[in-house]
């Protein structure tokens, strides 16, 4: 999933991750996907829709595997999507596969507790 100039989706880089992710001031989830992934593409309008929804209390962010090894490799992500959650820079969640709306929504709200 690409971030387009449109949306509250934040493009995450192995070379930003740190300092968009782990340093956020906020609880965010990151979207970690491929161009090739039907199912990735499948739950991307969610995940954008769900980053302005959420806009000023969790930041959302896409990254794509291909371009991107390290993170997938640090947080051992076997298969996209998968969405995981971080606060203060710790994993509180994680999804793997697409899921329904309310499930991410649930992730979500679970951090903000």
């Amino acid at each position: 999933m690409s971030a387009s100039s449109d949306s509250k989706v934040i493009a995450v880089t192995d070379t930003n991750f740190k300092g968009t992710v782990l340093e956020s001031d906020q609880p965010f989830l990151l979207d970690l996907s491929a161009e090739w992934c039907g199912p990735c593409k499948a739950i991307a309008p969610t995940v954008a829709e769900l980053a302005t929804q959420y806009d000023g209390k969790v930041h959302v962010g896409a990254l794509d595997i291909d371009d991107n090894p390290e993170v997938p490799s640090v947080y051992k992500v076997r298969s996209v999507p998968t969405l995981i959650m971080f606060s203060e820079g710790e994993v509180v969640g994680q999804l793997i596969g697409a899921h329904p709306r309310q499930r991410i929504v649930d992730l979500i709200e679970e951090a903000l507790k």
